[in-house]
């Protein structure tokens, strides 16, 4: 296979919607059956976090069980800690590896496979900056995902400029990915100076739009509102094209990337942008089956009426949708982006767990 040679591809909208414009899709995970069901239909990328991870050790067990085992065996000095990362990492490299050939068809311009730093690390630039650096070892076409905290926009910039390949997570509002994106603008511009390759990178802004819109459901029910239910699923839509249009006349190198699927109009609106869609498995087959025709609709705005009455209504959209929205210092405190990090936090610590018990299994269970 040549350079410019790429495999036989199953025809399918997500192999249509990948030759619509400049639109991308992501295998929203790294287990190698569904990332290589994605490949086949033109997937170009692969991400993880904590709950991937935590799903691909159950998914994958007959795998990764021996090889914690082995781990252990062999560093018998590690810690479950130790042992939690360098499972995420050995994830994390074999997606790389997956997805290699995709790296190398397009001169490094596509193929990266996103590692997540420790979610715990949320408030700390440096030690991101420095597990990103790590991760960027790992593989040449590693990406490492850092969070849209306020540290993680500091942490953003001096990784970047360090020649980390970064995708910014944990992000759901324009502010942030406004943010982010001058983040990277500043990183790109150091790595230049200091004689490395901007051009080697691609790094892309993460908008989780269906966590969005589960906040804007919450909001809903905590605080007792009667409003139109179908207008919530349009919240994280209109988040992210807002911030599409800004992104296209600042000229921003990073690229949106559309995040957390929750229904159809999460894949159907974004088609034809230069954009990325990272898909979980399910929902690819969902979409695969569901006999819709992908065309573009990145350039169909959403109803005013619906824009209006999600800021009439929710404060918290319209600080998610006006680009001054948010100052940097109240990001970590934004309610999409504590759920998500206590989440995040959560999985880690259920992953470690897991691995404790392939080491040090629980004597009263395995005596039942």
């Amino acid at each position: 296979m040549t350079m410019v040679d790429a495999p036989a591809m199953i025809d399918s909208p997500m192999l249509r919607t990948a030759r619509i414009g400049l639109t991308d899709y992501w295998n929203d995970s790294c287990a190698v059956e569904e990332l290589r069901y994605a490949i086949e239909r033109g997937a170009v990328g692969g991400t993880t976090n904590p709950p991937i991870v935590l799903e691909v050790l159950d998914k994958e067990r007959a795998y990764w069980v021996p090889r914690v085992r082995q781990l252990a065996a062999a560093n018998p000095a590690w810690s479950e800690v130790d042992l939690t990362w360098a499972l995420v990492e050995a994830m994390a490299v074999r997606g790389a590896a997956e997805l290699a050939p995709v790296h190398a068809r397009t001169a490094g311009r596509k193929g990266w496979q996103s590692v997540q730093t420790n979610p715990q690390h949320y408030t700390n630039a440096e030690r991101m900056v420095e597990q990103a650096v790590h991760f960027t070892g790992l593989a040449s076409n590693m990406q490492v995902k850092i969070p849209a905290t306020a540290a993680g926009i500091v942490a953003i910039e001096e990784a970047t400029a360090r020649g980390v390949n970064v995708n910014a997570t944990v992000c759901f509002t324009v502010p942030q990915a406004l943010a982010v994106a001058e983040s990277l603008e500043r990183g790109l511009r150091r790595l230049a100076a200091a004689g490395g390759e901007p051009a080697r990178l691609a790094p892309v802004v993460t908008i989780m739009v269906g966590r969005l819109d589960d906040w804007m459901k919450a909001i809903v029910e905590r605080d007792q509102l009667a409003i139109d239910p179908r207008v919530l699923d349009w919240a994280g839509i209109a988040a992210f094209k807002r911030a599409y249009g800004i992104f296209r006349e600042r000229g921003y190198r990073g690229r949106l990337l559309v995040a957390a699927f929750r229904h159809v109009l999460h894949w159907t609106e974004f088609v034809g942008g230069d954009v990325v869609l990272t898909m979980p498995h399910a929902w690819q087959v969902r979409y695969n089956t569901s006999g819709i025709d992908p065309v573009s609709r990145i350039d169909v705005p959403v109803e005013p009426a619906i824009v209006d009455e999600l800021c009439r209504r929710i404060p918290d959209f319209s600080r998610a949708y006006e680009p001054d929205g948010l100052a940097p210092a109240e990001f970590d405190a934004y309610g999409a982006t504590a759920r998500t990090l206590r989440q995040f936090i959560g999985a880690y610590h259920d992953l470690t767990a897991k691995v404790r018990d392939i080491v040090l299994p629980n004597p009263d269970i395995a005596a039942a």
